[in-house]
């Protein structure tokens, strides 16, 4: 037995200081990935007036403190917009449930209504931190073109209504303190995994602390 026991105990002190640098290595991980760059500001959501699905009144200020990733689409829509609210329902399943928002605004205020908008919400699974907005056109236009810079075009001659409008198919990401922090194609797993990371460091930025 005791010839054995100078070979075992090596070993384990091996496997001991094998586990413990592994657990020095992924806590490095961590924290590089905690240490990720912020992405740069790109400009500033001014403010506006709009309702959610359940009809509460939802502006730029309800949605400080926490950075948010937002969307234009419209529930009629037959082109685009069903495979930018599937993507944006992974990120609802996969992101932190604290500390991140999601905001998809109709560009189609005059028939999205909040019922109509609640039953689409429905139909994806959205959680309780996803807003879906609508209102007066021209202050979802006003959104959308001034406050994202994304753009909006009705089609002229279409009266199919899920083909009259056209619209961006980017997701637009905006911090804690209103001001946008970058632009990302949904339907790139490249891109939303960058995404993914800039949230985190967004997340770690002293404004959303508040």
């Amino acid at each position: 037995m005791s010839e054995w026991a100078g070979p075992v105990r090596r070993g384990l002190i091996w496997g001991v200081l094998v586990a413990a640098l592994g657990m020095v290595g992924v806590a490095a991980l961590r924290g590089w990935w905690g240490r990720a760059e912020a992405p740069p500001v790109f400009g500033e959501v001014a403010g506006f007036e709009l309702v959610d699905q359940e009809g509460r009144a939802v502006g730029r200020e309800t949605l400080l403190g926490v950075p948010w990733v937002a969307d234009l689409v419209f529930t009629r829509c037959a082109l685009v917009c069903p495979r930018m609210t599937a993507a944006m329902a992974r990120l609802d399943r996969r992101l932190p449930r604290e500390g991140v928002r999601l905001v998809s605004v109709s560009i189609d205020p005059g028939y999205d209504t909040p019922e109509v908008l609640a039953a689409y919400a429905a139909r994806y699974g959205a959680s309780a931190r996803w807003r879906f907005l609508t209102g007066e056109v021209a202050a979802v236009r006003a959104l959308a073109r001034d406050g994202f810079k994304l753009g909006v075009a009705e089609v002229e001659g279409e009266a199919d209504p899920g083909l009259a409008l056209t619209h961006s198919d980017r997701f637009v990401l905006v911090d804690a303190a209103g001001r946008i922090r970058g632009y990302y194609d949904p339907f790139d797993p490249e891109a939303v995994a960058r995404l993914e990371r800039d949230l985190v460091a967004l997340r770690g930025e002293p404004e959303a602390q508040s």
